[in-house]
């Protein structure tokens, strides 16, 4: 799982690093063309061999009968979704229907942090291995958080090494730890800023993930077979 997750951080933040000098030679949209067909197949192998061995190791808790467990964990997942999949989220640009460009945004979700894929998916491990609780879930969770530190560094370096003074004043007016800089009053929370239609598309995604969960055991043996499958000809 740690090695999967290596080749995902390498793929990601590797295309990540090289966005600028690449884009430069073969132009916007073809190099997120090819970013997408090298970290599409990554994440889906992680996912599914995720799925399919998360409860391996030692089951180190099991509060899955606790009351009021399941509701707990789909809370925090909802919440890890808000900030996984914030409103400055261009869906568009992923398949390069739009021409994909890197901005710095001040509004909405960046109001309480700056890195909210970060926290979202700091969120996101910590319910599911509440849930899950077995010593595979800590060590992949491990290995998402750790990369995901890292990519706190390494965004905030790419985005100072692009936008200089400007990147220096959204950093002084943002935070990383959520509502620290609403706290001490570096931001104001505006509420218009969060009622866009992207949230209602992610409040959908959240009630299909739940409906699609029961289905979870069958369809990620089924796609760990076909991938192995493809691995071994």
């Amino acid at each position: 799982m740690i090695a999967l997750i290596l080749i995902f951080a390498v793929v990601h933040s590797g295309g990540a690093a090289v966005r600028s000098r690449a884009e430069s030679l073969i132009g916007a949209r073809a190099w997120r063309l090819i970013f997408a067909v090298a970290s599409i197949p990554s994440a889906a192998i992680l996912i599914g061999y995720f799925l399919a061995h998360r409860y391996d190791g030692l089951r180190i808790w099991n509060l899955q009968g606790v009351p009021g467990m399941v509701q707990i964990v789909w809370f925090l997942t909802a919440i890890s979704f808000f900030f996984l999949y914030p409103a400055t989220y261009n869906l568009l640009e992923i398949p390069a229907v739009f021409k994909p460009e890197v901005r710095l945004y001040a509004s909405g979700i960046i109001r309480i942090s700056r890195h909210p894929q970060a926290i979202g998916q700091i969120i996101w491990c910590f319910s599911h291995a509440l849930w899950i609780g077995s010593s595979f879930m800590l060590v992949t969770c491990a290995g998402l958080i750790g990369h995901h530190i890292f990519a706190v560094w390494h965004g905030d370096r790419r985005l100072k090494i692009r936008f200089g003074d400007a990147f220096e004043e959204l950093r002084k007016k943002t935070s990383v730890i959520p509502f620290l800089a609403v706290i001490d009053g570096r931001q104001q929370l505006v509420l218009e800023e969060f009622l866009r239609p992207s949230q209602l598309g992610i409040l959908v995604a959240i009630g299909f993930f739940w409906w699609v969960h029961r289905f979870i055991n069958v369809g990620s043996e089924m796609f760990l077979f076909s991938q192995l499958e493809t691995l071994l000809g």
